[in-house]
């Protein structure tokens, strides 16, 4: 038993908590990545991570919630964008980090896994949308730098760009099976780059021909 129990989701720094947190949470991804989400059991989860298992049901309560946890921590802990002073560089730097997370031993298997369990379990996709969205809002900066520094046309949409760079090499991993390799990160960059200086992101303004003909019947 912890004494400082603390509801799920619940984050306190330092303590034993802490320590059981990164003991649970490290137990529930090492056995995604082996074993994938259907066969998440949380009593496995506290064997493994040297726990009582009524610790594990009383703040996490089920599979979903450990993963929804999880994923809050892999946000947290996920690297920090690169400023390299080119919106090409940026990106590329953005997509390799992609690249070696999805071609990581550990972490590529756990992303195949809660990908898969998001597509039924509601609570694991909400999570995986505010994981994703946590990664856009951090390298979205990037292109708004670029805008300032005329690389890119005002009004491109940042969040899009981003998406655009890493949306093929998810395919490569979810899909296609094609080499997720550096060559393929760089690729996806340069294509992402490129069509953000011709303009293919920019966001129509309010009251153009464009975005009026998009409401029209």
């Amino acid at each position: 038993m912890v004494a400082d129990e603390a509801p799920a989701g619940t984050l306190r720094p330092g303590g034993r908590t802490a320590r059981v947190r990164r003991a649970v949470l490290r137990a529930t991804g090492d056995v995604l990545a082996e074993k994938g989400f259907r066969h998440l059991d949380l009593a496995e989860v506290a064997e493994r991570a040297g726990v009582g298992k009524t610790t594990v049901y009383r703040r996490w309560g089920s599979a979903a919630g450990l993963v929804a946890e999880l994923l809050v921590e892999m946000a947290e802990d996920s690297l920090p964008r690169t400023d390299t002073g080119s919106l090409l560089g940026d990106l590329r730097a953005n997509a390799r980090l992609v690249q070696r997370t999805l071609t990581d031993p550990r972490q590529g298997p756990l992303f195949k896994a809660v990908i898969a369990a998001a597509s039924w379990d509601e609570r694991t996709a909400e999570a995986l949308h505010r994981f994703y969205d946590t990664r856009l809002q951090e390298w979205a900066p990037c292109v708004r730098q670029a805008v300032d520094r005329g690389e890119v046309p005002t009004g491109t949409d940042a969040r899009e760009v981003i998406r655009a760079v890493s949306a093929p090499l998810y395919h490569r991993l979810l899909l296609s099976g094609d080499p997720l390799d550096e060559a393929a990160a760089d690729r996806a960059a340069e294509a992402a780059a490129a069509a953000a200086r011709a303009g293919a992101y920019v966001v129509p303004a309010a009251g153009s021909a464009n975005s009026a003909t998009a409401h029209l019947p």
